[in-house]
């Protein structure tokens, strides 16, 4: 889940992390007494969970308290990425010397944490990686052991930055890693963290992502934000088709058929296994495929689980068939999923054979399961077809092709 920026600034402060002097405001006449409190020049900033906002006109800089509120008055009516804003930041404009960047991301293949610095801050960090990739400094570090300060100044130093600005970004990077970790993110980035006229070193702006299951864990957290049990923070709202997958999952305590998302490609997919739905998705891609959604069951779903998500996909507009595929299984049974999916197609008046591109499930009670495909017609595969080799079938079905041999 996204943070707005104010919750984010929250956040940094509470790890320890200097800040400029701001205010939430969601009134013209908030903004005016903010600006009057500051009492000095000021940034006003949209909150909208969504990127572009100086492009779109939702940051804008004032000098006095009558400027600050005739530019939130047009912040605060100003759609951006299709957003409305939650309210605008009014921020003190700080007088700055340098502006670095300091971020904390989750590396997926080396499943760890990695810190990410640069000497050049205020633009975004991809562009200075791929551009100019002797700026940025990285370390992985371990989710066991306490991020160090001597890490961090190890990170710093690999730039050449020394002296007191050294001393005084190291304990900032040390409570980033921190609070990163004890707080379940998946992104904390500081972009720009600015070394102002008179030496010090401050947060400019924040950027915070929660791993979204974290929330029960995190609940003391998100009550001092105000963040509501309602709020999904997503990037987008979910559509009416993603809100009926979260109801079919919601049917049955039993077993899983979560995170459906939707796409605009005719194939649609029941798939499963995590990582395995990833590489499934991706392998339908690869050969030329247009997947319909992406979605994740396993957990020994109920066949009416199995149903309902069969169900949803092949009702789905644009939708010619459907690709039941998953990694070797030890906690779902094979038959369930298969009578699941065939009793969708027949409730629908789809003949189970034309619709089901193929079934690659291998694992538990496998040769009931395919027993019940094969006596409709289903192409079905064992674990001798690699999931990749499943999706080029699944994929040349639905543009036309033939392909003999199920197994």
């Amino acid at each position: 889940m996204r943070f707005f920026e104010y919750e984010s600034r929250a956040i940094v402060a509470k790890a320890g992390i200097p800040v400029t002097r701001h205010g939430f405001a969601t009134t013209v006449a908030e903004v005016s007494e903010l600006a009057e409190q500051i009492a000095g020049p000021v940034v006003i900033k949209s909150q909208v969970l969504s990127g572009g906002r100086m492009k779109a006109g939702g940051v804008q800089f004032a000098d006095t308290p009558a400027e600050a509120a005739g530019h939130a008055e047009q912040v605060l009516k100003l759609e951006i990425g299709g957003q409305m804003p939650r309210g605008v930041l009014v921020d003190s404009r700080a007088a700055v010397r340098h502006e670095y960047y300091a971020g904390v991301v989750w590396d997926g293949i080396r499943k760890l944490p990695v810190m990410l610095f640069s000497d050049m801050g205020g633009i975004d960090i991809e562009e200075v990686a791929e551009q100019q990739p002797e700026h940025v400094a990285r370390a992985h570090f371990s989710t066991l052991r306490p991020f160090s300060e001597w890490q961090a100044k190890q990170v710093i130093a690999s730039l050449g930055i020394s002296g007191t600005v050294l001393g005084r970004l190291t304990p900032i990077l040390t409570r980033l890693a921190r609070l990163f970790l004890a707080y379940d993110m998946t992104l904390a980035e500081i972009n720009p963290l600015g070394e102002l006229e008179d030496g010090s070193v401050v947060a400019l702006d924040a950027h915070m992502d929660m791993e979204n299951e974290a929330r029960p864990r995190q609940r003391e957290l998100l009550q001092e934000l105000g963040v509501g049990d309602e709020e999904t923070r997503q990037a987008r709202e979910p559509t009416p088709f993603e809100l009926a997958g979260e109801e079919v999952d919601a049917q049955d305590h039993r077993g899983v058929a979560g995170n459906v998302t939707e796409f605009d490609g005719n194939l649609g997919l029941v798939i499963g296994a995590g990582g395995g739905s990833l590489t499934l998705f991706d392998a339908v891609r690869a050969h030329g495929g247009n997947p319909a959604n992406y979605c994740e069951i396993g957990g020994n779903p109920s066949v009416r689980k199995a149903c309902g998500l069969a169900k949803l996909v092949l009702g789905k507009p644009g939708v010619d068939k459907i690709a039941v595929m998953m990694s070797i299984v030890s906690n779902t049974r094979v038959d369930i999923v298969a009578r699941g999916v065939i009793k969708a197609c027949l409730e629908l008046g789809l003949d189970p054979a034309e619709k089901i591109a193929i079934f690659r499930i291998p694992g538990a009670w496998e040769e009931e399961g395919f027993k019940i495909l094969e006596r409709y017609g289903v192409e079905y595969a064992d674990r001798s077809v690699s999931l990749h080799e499943a999706a080029r079938r699944a994929v040349e079905k639905i543009q036309g092709g033939e392909l003999a041999g199920a197994r």
